[in-house]
């Protein structure tokens, strides 16, 4: 994948680093940008070593964020997904060092979480939704309304027919309190993309949801802007862009997972509908054609093939 003569085109995947390649585009022409950077916690990826000193992380970090910052325009939204690890740093040089207004700090619960054993596990991701200009910015707030309480529960003449906006919330595992978790809620509850779920690429292990990217997408720009995505990983962001009939510009530093992500693209129509479900507590998605992570997969049947018996 070669990087364009004009940087400034929609709808490709730049194979490439995104400090350079944002470098290029002109200012002030991106509607919407979402990062889901490396967390700095060690992860094994395919071309990036994920893992800095503090100091140099949160230095490389502010170089993209000012790039990001860059290429919005005055209206534009950026939504950053982050780990524990750093996500209060984060927030503080978003806001403090590159002057973002932070809307929302909106919690991903997930199923599926991390297992520790000296600490609780962990099993939410941090999603903070900034903008540059806190009086003027796209929020679609109908797009993403959900039945109330009051319409649910209390059956309550006074619900607004449209449903409602996310509330502050502490909650459990829905396992746990079935009834006591809500959609319309600011914790956000989506498993993450396992192994067997239908919508899993197989050759990223860090793969957002299309129905998380799909509630940002939806409420911070509409059809035919331009939706950024610096780290593009699995490229679900760029496919669930084109889903919702945006235009989109990525890039990745990793030539393996740039070609992949293109074939994706490739495959994708604009207007098909959303891998996943709208109520994971009730439902789960289809596990039919499910993929494991290549590496994983290969160590498997590493692991098999010395198993068998010289003899077979």
């Amino acid at each position: 994948m070669n990087m364009l003569p004009s940087m400034n085109g929609r709808n490709h995947l730049h194979h490439g680093d995104c400090i350079a390649g944002m470098a290029k585009l002109d200012p002030a022409t991106v509607d919407l940008v979402f990062a889901d950077p490396p967390f700095n916690i060690g992860y094994k990826y395919d071309a990036y070593e994920d893992r800095k000193s503090a100091d140099d992380y949160l230095a490389w970090t502010k170089t993209w964020g000012e790039q990001v910052k860059r290429v919005l325009k005055p209206t534009g939204t950026f939504w950053l997904a982050i780990g524990d690890d750093f996500a209060a740093e984060l927030k503080v040089l978003f806001q403090r060092d590159l002057g973002f207004s932070c809307r929302s700090w909106v919690i991903w619960y997930y199923t599926f979480g991390v297992n520790c054993t000296k600490k609780f596990s962990r099993s939410h991701t941090h999603l903070f939704h900034f903008v540059k200009d806190p009086e003027h910015f796209t929020f679609n707030a109908d797009a993403i309304k959900v039945p109330s309480a009051r319409q649910l529960v209390y059956q309550d003449a006074r619900a607004k027919a449209g449903g409602r906006l996310p509330d502050d919330t502490w909650i459990l595992r829905p396992q746990d309190l079935p009834d006591g978790f809500h959609a319309d809620e600011d914790t956000w509850y989506q498993p993450r993309v396992c192994g067997t779920f239908k919508e899993r690429a197989g050759f990223h292990g860090c793969q957002m949801p299309e129905r998380v990217l799909g509630r940002i997408i939806d409420v911070s720009s509409n059809p035919g802007e331009l939706v950024l995505d610096p780290f593009a990983g699995s490229g679900s962001t760029l496919i669930v862009a084109k889903k919702l009939k945006r235009d989109y510009l990525g890039f990745e530093f990793s030539e393996n997972y740039a070609k992949r992500i293109d074939a994706r693209l490739k495959a994708t129509t604009i207007g098909q509908a959303l891998d996943g479900v709208h109520d994971p507590k009730t439902s789960v998605p289809n596990t039919a054609n499910g993929k494991r992570l290549d590496a994983r997969r290969s160590r498997r049947v590493t692991l098999v093939k010395r198993r068998v018996p010289k003899s077979e």
